[in-house]
């Protein structure tokens, strides 16, 4: 497991350009805190760390950036175990 301060600083470097956030990023966060991608679906990846889900949107082909609306729910997860505060 990564330093905690690392894993909150790229939480908030996250929240702080959230329409220029890749996968990866996120994945290596949710990787950082023992959570795993618990499916691929049909237009993303269905995330969950402890018993915390949630859904980041990547069907656009050809754009590494996850949509906004992905970020926030990502965020809003962040926020629910603890890892982040606004």
């Amino acid at each position: 497991m990564s330093d905690e301060s690392k894993i909150r600083e790229q939480i908030a470097d996250i929240a702080q350009r959230r329409s220029n956030v890749t996968l990866e990023e996120i994945r290596w966060v949710v990787s950082q805190i023992g959570g795993e991608v618990a499916r691929k679906t049909r237009h993303g990846y269905l995330f969950r760390v402890g018993n915390r889900r949630f859904m980041i949107n990547a069907h656009h082909p050809g754009s590494k950036q996850v949509k906004a609306y992905s970020v926030d729910d990502f965020l809003d997860a962040m926020m629910d175990l603890g890892w982040y505060e606004e």
